[in-house]
């Protein structure tokens, strides 16, 4: 038994480094074609060996890319998993993204915001943290712009990859497709062991139904990929996107892998002929899914080039009458992520549509809607389902003229690996930034509800926005504007005014509740004699100052619009602002700081609240009229202090 066990030993001395150093020969090889983007045959590989009980952080990281980067987010998310359970300590920012974004997949939504709280807590300096932070209310938003688009079933997907639609301005949407391979040779794409792409295009009928496709006539279609396309206003010019293959030569980058570059061609008959590369193009980097402006003189597309902000952004170069170009210029941190922005349409109307996971959705790439505003773009907004979903939805176009549009998804259901989809568009979308604001005015005494009550918006600058009344129930609402900062006042007969400050945020669609208390009081409920201190009759807060100071405080402003307020709904008052310091510094100094105080309080009445000046006196009394026993030499608090530190405001009629 001894010698077995001793055998057994031996055995497995001998085996384990065996069976380690072929996992490791195994691993070299997938790596190889990893760094190829050759996901699919490295994933076998991978597979392989996890199998096998091998496992460490970086199989597990390029098991899940394998499944992310095609578009399987599911089977990603399962990976990034073990990754998170197993690693934790070995996991980069970008995988907590990837994870975030592949549990949406599985519609995990509040697994997925936990984990981009993890990722916000770690890069602050990320956009995409800053968007989800942003819009943590997503999903309520996401709702509010579904159901805007009724989807319709097409009869032109194939079995294969079909997407990237566009429109040729001449009553032909042209797509691209793997479908239709030559049998005899199995020329297959490494990166998903699809058939490469030809150009196809099909003629749209008066209801809206596409002919059988065919394929593009002329030299367009390769034994490499074409896609994506974009067209001139009168069809005769096309831009597309092809591997990088100029003149029958394929070139690859540094590391072997052949990019993607953009083409131009013209239409000669019924040929695309005369095709040349773009001078803005390299064989460093991707260009890539072109889209033209209405008018024709702006080229928009996706590209990682350097000084990208994410795996790809969007440019925009100028197209020059003489055919020349621009240099190409980044739509911006508005638009461009540490993600992917991908797949650009501009609409007849100069409205931005894109593909991006950088961007807060609901998994995968989403669809997004940005509108011109300035010399650029709004920031985008979500077009909601039935567009996106957990998985990928890209390659968005609208006529709309017609309302109809196209775009493609690997969702289930579809009959290949990517599919098109048509659609009426039935609603605008939201693409502003729009807030509200409710509430109740309530009894301070008792909490009931008080209809018929005068409430206010105001702006920053106490001017006045909007009025209404409150209803039977007490209610009130306003729409507001996002990040701006308001004054929302209640008023009522013999009820004393008050209000609440409100400052919004950038969260879309968000309705702040309100509620606003008021109390039995007010001028027109006491009798008012002249030496009364309105402040008093009010019942506001003490209006103090910081020692050594004149200045109005963020506090003491709220208690002069009450002042205002009560001066505005009594033309006849006037009042007389005597203003009061501590007894520390110099009976002289005193009575100078005093009178700043009292002007001070002057001016922001009369510019604040628009007050006739003539309705209003005021000077300063130093420390002559203390309220407590601080005076020179007695010891008090800082507390008891500021209590002198006051202004007054005496009715004089």
């Amino acid at each position: 038994m001894m010698n077995l066990n001793k055998y057994l030993v031996l055995v497995i001395l001998v085996l384990v480094p065996k069976f380690f150093m072929a996992q490791e020969r195994q691993l070299e090889k997938a790596d190889l074609k990893f760094k190829r983007y050759a996901f699919i045959d490295a994933r076998k590989i991978y597979l392989d060996v996890a199998e096998s009980g091998y496992s460490s952080s970086d199989l597990y990281k390029k098991l899940g890319d394998s499944y992310y980067f095609n578009g399987e987010l599911e089977d990603a998310s399962k990976w990034y998993e073990r990754l998170l359970s197993e690693y934790e300590q070995e996991v980069g920012t970008e995988y907590l993204f990837r994870y975030a974004q592949s549990l949406k997949s599985v519609q995990r939504y509040d697994e997925s915001d936990r984990i981009m709280e993890k990722f916000n807590a770690l890069t602050n300096a990320d956009t995409r943290a800053s968007h989800y932070m942003s819009s943590k209310d997503y999903l309520n938003f996401i709702e509010l712009q579904s159901g805007k688009f009724d989807l319709i079933k097409l009869g032109i997907n194939s079995k294969d990859s079909d997407y990237a639609p566009s429109f040729t301005n001449q009553g032909t949407l042209v797509f691209a497709s793997s479908r239709f391979g030559n049998p005899m040779v199995k020329t297959l794409h490494e990166w998903n062991e699809m058939r490469f792409l030809d150009l196809f295009s099909s003629e749209i009928g008066e209801e809206n139904e596409l002919t059988k496709p065919t394929k593009l006539k002329g030299r367009i279609n390769t034994k490499f990929h074409e896609s994506s396309t974009t067209f001139s206003k009168d069809g005769k010019t096309m831009y597309f996107t092809r591997n990088n293959y100029t003149k029958r030569k394929l070139k690859t980058n540094a590391a072997g892998t052949t990019l993607l570059k953009l083409y131009k061609a013209t239409l000669e008959g019924d040929k695309w002929t005369n095709i040349e590369e773009l001078p803005f193009n390299g064989d460093e980097y991707s260009v890539a899914h072109p889209a033209l402006s209405a008018d024709g003189t702006v080229l928009y597309f996706a590209s990682d080039m350097p000084g990208s902000k994410g795996l790809s952004d969007l440019y925009k170069v100028a197209v020059h009458e003489d055919g020349s170009y621009g240099t190409p210029e980044s739509l911006g941190d508005l638009i461009n992520t540490e993600g992917r922005e991908t797949f650009p349409y501009i609409s007849d109307s100069g409205r931005l549509y894109f593909a991006s996971d950088g961007h807060v959705g609901l998994g995968g790439l989403d669809v997004f809607i940005a509108v011109p505003e300035g010399n650029g773009f709004s920031v985008p907004y979500n077009v909601g389902r039935p567009v996106n979903g957990p998985e990928d939805d890209f390659s968005f176009v609208l006529d709309e003229g017609t309302k109809i549009g196209y775009f493609a998804s690997n969702r289930d259901g579809g009959q290949g690996n990517d599919d098109i989809y048509s659609f009426k568009q039935i609603e605008e979308l939201i693409t502003s930034c729009k807030q509200y604001v409710k509430g109740t005015i309530l009894d301070a005494a008792d909490g009931a509800v008080i209809p018929d009550a005068e409430v206010v918006l105001l702006d920053e600058n106490n001017q006045e926005i909007q009025r209404t009344v409150s209803n039977t129930f007490g209610e009130y609402r306003f729409d507001i504007e996002c990040e701006t900062l308001y004054i929302v006042r209640a008023l009522k007969d013999t009820y004393k005014p008050s209000e609440k400050r409100l400052t919004t945020d950038k969260v879309l669609e968000f309705t702040h509740d309100l509620p606003i208390t008021i109390e039995k009081g007010g001028l027109s409920e006491k009798e008012a004699v002249e030496g009364d201190d309105l402040a008093k009759l009010l019942a506001l807060s003490p209006i103090y100052f910081d020692l050594d100071k004149s200045k109005i405080r963020r506090d003491a402003e709220v208690e002069l619009q009450k002042i205002i307020a009560a001066l505005k709904e009594y033309p006849q008052l006037k009042i007389d602002v005597r203003s009061h310091t501590d007894s520390r510094g110099t009976d002289a100094y005193n009575l100078y700081l005093s009178d700043r105080r009292a002007k001070s309080t002057i001016a922001y009445i009369i510019k604040k609240g628009g007050i006739d000046p003539s309705r209003i006196t005021g000077r300063g009394y130093g420390e002559t009229a203390l309220i407590n026993s601080c005076t020179n030499g007695t010891p008090c608090s800082k507390e008891e202090h500021q209590l002198n530190r006051r202004s007054e405001f005496i009715l004089v009629k």
